[in-house]
């Protein structure tokens, strides 16, 4: 087996087409697990079996812990998708990148506006070596083009939508 490899850096080129061009899309399906219910006992399966865990709702909410929850796997996602980018652009730069680390804090909160719920985010970024005006313009750079970072900055299209319902044994008799 070869050693895994970063992307290659022309993924950084501009795209000029009049459509989104996806290139990738991940599938997860939850469901409710041991109390029936997605956040406090939820099953996460991706559709190609490479992500499989167990959510459960944090002490903090008054849950039993033990298992990992939503806002720690957007965290996680959005750590490592800016930690990527920041590493495709210092390489594109020439910047030597040791030890650089990306800590994200995803919080969820009650909303003052509507008195429901929010979420935010606090990005940490470390460039152990790497001179501070360097290192500033490669996260502001890196804020730029991380799709994480837009998506907290401008929102996310997005389509909620029911699934038809299939015909069970009993409604087809």
């Amino acid at each position: 087996m070869s050693p895994l490899q970063p992307p290659p850096i022309s993924l950084l080129d501009k795209y000029y087409g009049e459509n989104a061009q996806p290139l990738y899309t991940g599938r997860v399906r939850v469901t409710g697990g041991e109390a029936a219910h997605g956040r406090a006992s939820g099953i996460a399966r991706s559709d190609d079996g490479a992500l499989d865990v167990h959510l459960r709702l944090p002490v903090a909410m008054g849950g039993e812990g033990g298992g990992t929850n939503p806002e720690q796997l957007l965290a996680a996602s959005y750590a490592a998708c800016f930690h990527g980018a920041l590493t495709l652009l210092a390489t594109r730069s020439g910047v030597e990148l040791i030890d650089a680390s990306v800590e994200a804090a995803v919080t969820f909160a009650r909303d003052p506006v509507d008195g429901r719920f929010l979420l935010s985010a606090d990005i940490r970024v470390s460039l152990p070596g790497v001179d501070r005006k360097l290192a500033a313009e490669l996260v502001r750079n890196t804020e730029r083009i991380c799709p994480y970072a837009k998506m907290f900055r401008q929102g996310i299209e997005h389509v909620v939508a029911l699934v038809p319902e299939s015909p069970s044994i009993s409604q087809s008799e």
